[in-house]
């Protein structure tokens, strides 16, 4: 029996924060598909969070105006069921770990974006 695809299911919705445009659309390149909106800072990703609800937010860390993890913690009290992947040029442990302690569900660094699909299509982790 061949199962067909359930045409009742909504598209993935994505929302890729960075404040440089051609880095968002650098982004788009590498995720599995659905629709994206794109914002260029913090403060605008709550306001589209809210408004557009996605399934996933891909925030930069350092951005004008509201930085990535400040947003994200914001976020992330406001709606604790956002998942948020952190995309940034800072791979430190410092960063790396105070956006865990923020409660993301992924950090990849700019360099390597081809780790975004697996963790976008990876079954979510329970836990222990």
């Amino acid at each position: 029996m061949i199962s067909e695809p359930d045409s009742n299911r909504s598209p993935t919705k994505y929302l890729i924060v960075d404040d440089h445009a051609a880095f968002r659309k650098t982004i788009r390149e590498f995720l599995p598909a659905g629709v994206v909106s794109e914002c260029a800072d913090g403060r605008e990703a709550l306001g589209r969070y809210a408004a557009e609800r996605p399934d996933w937010v891909l925030m930069d860390i350092e951005m004008e105006g509201l930085d990535g993890l400040t947003a994200t913690n914001e976020l992330k009290r406001r709606f604790p069921e956002a998942r948020v992947i952190i995309v940034s040029n800072h791979g430190e442990e410092e960063f790396r770990q105070a956006a865990r302690d923020l409660g993301v569900c992924g950090f990849v660094h700019k360099e390597h974006l081809e780790e975004l699909s697996p963790l976008i299509t990876a079954p979510p982790r329970r836990e222990p």
